[in-house]
């Protein structure tokens, strides 16, 4: 229990300087928008992007099955980007564009998969076989 609450701030906090990442490096996508967002901001951020994608994320992916398949996998920056926006209208002070939502949404979805293959390589071989 211990390692995954371990595993969930981990990646809160990547999430929230992921998303700290792309707001400085591609903008909010409006005019004249002044940040306001600062550390705390972010952090909360990146907590409800991490929620919303454990409860929210397997949702979308059954109900857009078909978009998925039929784009051979392609529709899931969509979804992710969905994440990403409907997180960040959420978030107090941070707003995006939709278009940098799944620029931001593939932005995370690399963080969160060097985070997964570090802790993978991290485990021990409990079943491997030696002969």
């Amino acid at each position: 229990m211990k390692e995954k609450i371990a595993i969930f701030i981990l990646r809160w906090v990547f999430n929230s300087f992921g998303l700290w990442i792309a707001a400085r490096l591609l903008g909010t996508g409006y005019k004249n928008e002044v940040d306001t967002a600062g550390i705390l901001g972010f952090l909360i951020a990146g907590l409800i992007f991490s929620a919303v994608n454990a409860i929210l994320k397997p949702i979308l992916v059954i109900l857009s099955l078909p978009a998925i398949l039929l784009t051979l996998g392609l529709f899931m920056l969509v979804v992710n980007g969905i994440m990403v926006y409907i997180s960040l209208k959420i978030a107090p002070g941070i707003n995006m564009s939709f278009f940098n939502s799944i620029l931001t949404g593939m932005l995370l979805s690399l963080i969160n998969y060097i985070i997964s293959a570090t802790l993978e390589l991290n485990k021990p071989f409990k079943y491997r076989r030696i002969r």
